[in-house]
């Protein structure tokens, strides 16, 4: 099944439709999609927009829930000290 995940312009997975969701309520174009999520006031202009939407496909909803559960794993490790996160002074 294809997703449709609206990433916000930090890379933070906000919001996931599925294909027939974004037929049903979005004509099928994530455009739309990404305009109605991104508005904050009806006059808002598409062009001051931020984020962006990412289509995904994965074989069952579990694989989706997977991959956006491991999404920042790399920043919190570094950060988190599981890594070499010191600074060298060359």
């Amino acid at each position: 099944m294809t997703y449709f995940v609206y990433f916000d312009a930090y890379g933070h997975a906000q919001q996931v439709i599925d294909e027939n969701e974004l037929a049903a309520k979005y004509q099928n174009n994530p455009d739309i999609f990404l305009d109605a999520i991104c508005r904050l006031q009806p006059d808002t202009p598409m062009a001051h927009t931020s984020g962006h939407v990412g289509t995904l496909s994965f074989d069952n909803e579990n694989e989706l829930n997977d991959y956006l559960e491991s999404l920042g794993d790399e920043i919190t490790g570094f950060y988190g000290c599981r890594s070499e996160s010191r600074p060298y002074n060359f």
